[in-house]
């Protein structure tokens, strides 16, 4: 199916953009270098801009810059595409984590009184493992329409970013935040009995590494993971790259971009096929929550979610896996403008729901409706 005409139009944008750079930084580059064999105040004023250059490029290129702008930009553009999610309860707690930075969380309340516990989601931000928080405008949106429309409590985790905490920081501090959560359950007003988890992206992966983690510890109950455009094989060897073929988007630029996200968070590549940083390389999936998995059609990681659907599957857990025609990777967070944005929310929102019915959570097989 065709790119999703909204999203088709943003592409086509982007390409426009990255050529006017590109055509703007040839001609800097070339004025430079010939500026080199001119008089002695263009050599100057040329030494002078390559200076200046270089110095927004040190400036641009630190974790804070990244961050803060990301973050303007994120308030700033989900005016436009999103939808603000309604009122509901929050609080703010902090978990102390052993041997690692403790990690904030807030819990979203829905307003209906369910009359006793009721079931909680811990939810896992995307952005590269370097970018995004629970206070971003785009994920406090989220937590709090799924919050409030599946009549969940939604624990999200304000896990520490790389470069500055590498892995296994973030996986150390979600299963902190799990261990805790059935902990202290019936002061939480929480069903121990009704946990799930989920994560997005880069949160997929931590989600899936927390149930993994879980497995060889506690082994507290899990009866449901959603993983959201994960990121499962951070050795990239399941990377699906026909998108960016259909899309004209140079193989370079993906494959450096992809390279900078494992680096920054692992720092030693070979630390990539750790299980608890790359989920899909287990060797054994046996005895892990029953998975909801969803891709988009136009994003490279969709390889990486039909493989551990599949892997998941062989392993003899309950795994259903959708994939939606014309999506893109942040697809969920256009709900605003974009139709499918709104059904991946229901979606998502109907596999929550089935927290609320035993019936289906014995079976094990908590599933989502197909996209039509």
């Amino acid at each position: 199916m065709p790119l999703d005409p909204y999203f088709a139009a943003m592409h086509r944008s982007h390409l426009r953009d990255l050529a006017h750079q590109f055509r703007r930084r040839t001609f800097l580059s070339t004025r430079r270098f010939f500026a080199r064999f001119g008089p002695r105040t263009a050599r100057q004023q040329a030494r002078k801009a390559s200076r200046a250059q270089a110095a927004s490029s040190a400036r641009k290129s630190t974790s804070e810059w990244k961050r803060k702008n990301a973050h303007a930009w994120d308030t700033k553009f989900f005016d436009r595409i999103g939808v603000y999610g309604p009122t509901v309860p929050t609080e703010d707690r902090t978990i102390a984590v052993d041997g690692y930075p403790d990690v904030r969380v807030r819990l979203y309340r829905p307003t209906t009184d369910g009359g006793g516990p009721l079931p909680a989601v811990i939810m896992f931000f995307g952005g590269s493992f370097q970018l995004g928080g629970i206070d971003w405008a785009s994920e406090d949106a989220l937590f709090r329409s799924r919050t409030a429309d599946a009549e969940v409590i939604t624990i999200a985790v304000d896990y520490a970013l790389a470069p500055e905490h590498r892995f296994p920081t973030p996986v150390r501090q979600g299963y902190a935040v799990l261990d805790w959560v059935h902990g202290n359950a019936a002061d939480l007003g929480i069903d121990p009995t009704r946990v799930a988890i989920g994560g997005i992206s880069s949160g997929a992966n931590i989600a899936a590494a927390v149930t993994l983690a879980n497995r060889q510890r506690a082994r507290h109950p899990i009866c449901l993971q959603i993983l959201e455009v994960p990121a499962l094989d951070l050795t990239g060897k399941h990377i699906d790259f026909t998108p960016l073929w259909t899309l004209h988007v140079p193989y370079f630029l993906a494959r450096r971009e992809l390279v900078q996200v494992a680096n920054a968070y692992l720092g030693d590549r070979s630390r990539a096929r750790d299980p608890l940083a790359s989920p899909l390389l287990a060797p054994d999936l046996r005895g892990l929550p029953p998975a909801v998995i969803l891709t988009a059609e136009f994003d490279v990681l969709r390889g990486d979610g039909r493989a551990y659907a599949h892997a998941l599957r062989a392993a003899g857990v309950a795994a259903s896996a959708v994939e939606y025609e014309g999506g893109v990777h942040d697809t969920v967070d256009y709900r605003a403008v974009v139709p499918l944005a709104e059904r991946w929310h229901r979606d998502v929102v109907t596999a929550l729901r089935t927290l609320h019915d035993p019936s289906t959570l014995r079976s094990g097989r908590p599933d989502v409706t197909p996209p039509g």
